[in-house]
């Protein structure tokens, strides 16, 4: 087991353990462990009362925070004609077909969200052991196969993040970073929180949100108030 560093020991002496805070106390005790070289990006981590096994109560989504998450995604699209110029025009990093296919065949993985327009799917299909483990499958329940092209790519550009459970019902997202004011992280982390919710399957019986927390890159996590 590896044990806590000398700074690591100094923070966990200042975290509430296993008690839960309100998210404005939470945020601002979190912005105490921000002595590091560099700008500490912020997570939230949620663990739902979803069963991963019923297809009817998986939970994937995307959405657009207010304030960003502080980082330029990297977007890619398949599309072809006016819909490929659209997708470039919104800020696309590498818009292709066929090209693009072979591209990321040949190991090109340098982006951050990867976007099809629905006539693209087939070509883009047999990516999948590729792009699927890494989370850049395109797909319509997050919106990422879409003919609206340009308003996604400007979205992600503006700072949407795409979310979706793992296997023991949990959720993870960025929601900004360290150098954000206490306000930003806030509002950012009630948006998502609030969209997840929002999402809650008609199946799920009992608690939905059973816990809370955020961290930064390198600090505790802190239990949040659900």
């Amino acid at each position: 087991m590896v044990k806590p560093t000398k700074a690591m020991k100094a923070m966990l002496a200042k975290a509430p353990g296993k008690d839960p805070l309100p998210l404005q106390q939470a945020v601002e005790l979190l912005k105490k462990f921000s002595g590091r070289k560099f700008d500490q990006t912020i997570e939230i981590h949620m663990n739902l009362g979803i069963d991963p096994s019923q297809a009817d109560q998986l939970i994937r989504g995307s959405v657009v925070l207010p304030h960003g998450i502080g980082k330029i995604q990297r977007v890619v699209v398949f599309a072809k004609g006016e819909l490929a110029k659209l997708a470039t025009d919104a800020g696309a990093d590498v818009v292709g077909a066929e090209d693009l296919a072979k591209r990321i065949k040949d190991g090109f993985l340098d982006f951050d969200v990867c976007i099809a327009t629905p006539d693209m799917m087939g070509m883009v299909g047999p990516l999948g052991k590729v792009l699927g483990p890494r989370g850049l499958m395109p797909s319509p329940r997050s919106g990422t196969v879409t003919t609206d092209v340009a308003r996604v790519v400007k979205e992600y550009k503006a700072g949407k993040v795409e979310f979706r459970n793992d296997k023991g019902a949990n959720i993870h997202a960025v929601v900004g970073k360290m150098s954000f004011d206490a306000s930003m992280l806030v509002e950012n982390t009630t948006s998502f929180i609030t969209f997840v919710q929002s999402i809650k399957p008609n199946t799920v019986r009992g608690n939905y949100i059973k816990s809370i927390a955020i961290c930064a890159t390198m600090s505790p996590s802190i239990r949040v108030s659900a």
